[in-house]
C-alpha cells in the first residue's frame, strides 16, 4: 500500500506538539528554564531559516523558535530498517517498499550570551546559565521523541523509529541551541493513484 497523503505532515505536527509539551514540563520542574516557545513553534519546510530566538512575544512567554523539519524521505526494509534498499521499481505496477523511512529534524534554538554595549564579552556567569538551560534542552527533546514516537502509530507494537545525532548548532546570530535527529518507519496505508476501491 502507499502512503496516505497527509502521512507526512501529521507526523511533524505530532513531533512538534510532543516536544512542546515537554518542554513546557520541564519548566514547571527545573527552575528558570524556558518552555516551549510561545511564538515561534511551527513544522517548516526544508531547512529551518534562523528567524528569531529573542525575547519572548509579550509578558511571561516562553523566546526561541522550535521547528519539525523533513530531511529525506527513502525505502528501506522490514529487515534492515533504517538501511536505505535498493528496490527496483515499476516491475509490478505500484508496488511501494515494505518501509518507508522519513528523517526528520527537530530544531530548536535560545538566545545566546553575547557582547554587551560596552564591547565586553559575555561573562562566565552568563555562558554557564546558557549551557545549563540547552543541556536541559537536549535531555528533554531527547526524552520526548523517545517517550512520544511509539504512541504515534495505532498498531499493537507502536512505531518503529531510531535516533539519530543531536549536535548543538551556534552560538550565530545571538543564537544557539539544538538540532536532533529522528529516522521513522511509515506505513503503508492509501491506495495507489487510480487503484479502483473494491466492491
Amino acid at each position: 500500500m502507499a502512503l496516505t497523503p497527509l502521512a507526512i505532515h501529521d507526523l511533524t505536527e505530532a513531533v512538534l506538539g510532543c516536544v512542546c509539551v515537554a518542554l513546557d514540563r520541564t519548566a514547571v520542574d527545573v527552575p528558570d528554564q524556558p518552555g516551549c516557545p510561545s511564538c515561534r513553534a511551527c513544522v517548516v519546510p526544508g531547512q529551518p531559516a534562523w528567524d528569531t530566538c529573542d525575547d519572548p512575544c509579550s509578558g511571561e512567554e516562553s523566546g526561541g523558535q522550535l521547528t519539525v523539519s523533513v530531511a529525506r524521505i527513502y525505502a528501506s526494509t522490514d529487515a534492515d530498517f533504517p538501511a536505505e534498499a535498493r528496490v527496483v521499481q515499476g516491475v509490478r505496477g505500484c508496488m511501494p517498499p515494505p518501509v518507508t523511512a522519513l528523517e526528520l529534524v527537530v530544531t530548536l534554538l535560545r538566545c545566546a550570551p553575547t557582547f554587551s554595549e560596552d564591547g565586553c564579552p559575555p561573562t562566565c556567569d552568563e555562558l554557564s546559565a546558557a549551557s545549563r538551560a540547552l543541556h536541559v534542552d537536549m535531555v528533554t527533546v531527547y526524552n520526548a521523541l523517545l517517550c512520544c514516537l511509539p504512541g504515534t502509530e495505532q498498531r499493537r507494537r507502536g512505531r518503529r523509529f531510531v535516533m539519530g545525532v543531536q549536535r548543538t548548532i551556534g552560538p550565530e546570530g545571538g543564537c544557539v541551541g539544538l538540532e536532533q535527529r529522528v529516522t521513522v518507519a511509515l506505513p503503508g496505508c492509501g491506495r495507489c493513484p487510480g487503484d479502483e476501491e473494491s466492491p
